[in-house]
């Protein structure tokens, strides 16, 4: 991609003809002052191509087993959810984005993508042609700095996934069985205190379950009550990295992914279904050193969350102020 030279502009296509609509894309000038697209870091087309190959392979670890079970047509109680609950498709996923700042060099393959333009050292990403990205960053800055500004709750023991079964002979997943049959499950909730933050948790659970928490999520209270300690939360880190696509580091969304696979695992583990055929140990939460143990898995997550929902601001900050 040609640089279109001093004093002339960076290029960029038009945002208000949609990409794959079949019109014409013309392309326009962007003010020659305009800084929002100034780059702090330049590269090469072999540096730039050696990590978006890097975060391909990185990835492909979930990627590819997921594409075959789907050759298959082989469902996986723990993992589809990264792909279904999730949103982001595997080729999402794959696809490198260097994140603001970061002109490229010999990057033809950009130009077509929304938000890219043609700079002084190269193609950058100028966050003012995503008006949406701008917003979605405003709202994430706000829910995780209010997020990272309470202590973790290390209590609720993963009953969640138990709430989401109580009472009720339409079990989410219905092809695994539960550890200890309908009634157990029930007995369980019954015995321990239900205490779950997260709204798209609760959202799941069953009417009987609903008045048996000590709270009462909902979508508007959502930033008033998230918390560091909540799993849901933690794993959510990897929804708002790709919600800031393509403004998000595609290194620091594939450590989002990494964190949210690991937690997804305690979240099973911990659940009442029989994950045995699957190679997935129980933890058994029923019982005292359960309890124990799963809180402080989820101590251990809290704190493997933190730097990377501090990343997550940082960024959203950049995203906004440029």
């Amino acid at each position: 991609m040609a640089d279109p030279g001093p004093g002339s502009g960076a290029t960029r296509w038009d945002p208000t003809v949609p990409a794959g609509s079949g019109r014409y894309r013309r392309r326009v000038t962007a003010p020659p002052h305009a800084p929002a697209h100034a780059p702090t870091r330049v590269l090469g087309g072999p540096q730039w191509r050696e990590r978006a190959a890097a975060h391909r392979e990185r990835v492909s670890r979930w990627t590819a087993p997921h594409r075959e079970r789907r050759r298959r047509g082989e469902a996986h109680p723990v993992l589809d959810f990264l792909f279904t609950y999730y949103s982001l498709r595997p080729a999402q996923l794959e696809r490198w984005d260097p994140g603001p700042g970061v002109a490229l060099r010999d990057a033809a393959e950009f130009a077509d993508r929304p938000g890219y333009v043609d700079g002084p050292g190269g193609v950058v990403l100028d966050p003012t042609t995503l008006p949406r990205l701008r917003t979605t960053a405003a709202f994430v800055a706000g829910l995780l700095t209010a997020t990272a500004s309470r202590p973790a709750r290390l209590g609720c023991f993963g009953l969640h996934e138990w709430a989401m079964v109580y009472r009720t002979d339409a079990p989410r997943h219905d092809a695994v069985p539960l550890r200890l049959g309908s009634a157990g499950t029930d007995a369980v909730v019954e015995s321990l205190p239900v205490s779950c933050t997260h709204y798209d948790a609760f959202r799941f659970f069953t009417d009987a379950a609903r008045p048996r928490n000590a709270l009462t999520p909902t979508r508007e209270t959502q930033a008033a009550l998230e918390q560091p300690g909540c799993l849901h939360a933690t794993m959510d880190l990897y929804k708002w990295a790709y919600k800031l696509a393509p403004g998000c580091p595609s290194e620091l969304l594939a450590d989002c992914f990494e964190l949210a696979a690991d937690v997804r695992e305690l979240d099973m583990r911990a659940s009442p279904y029989d994950l045995a055929a699957h190679g997935y140990e129980p933890v058994r939460i029923e019982i005292p050193a359960g309890r124990a143990e799963y809180a402080r898995l989820q101590a251990g997550f809290a704190e493997r969350a933190a730097p990377l929902r501090s990343r997550l601001i940082a960024l959203c900050e950049t995203l906004t102020t440029r």
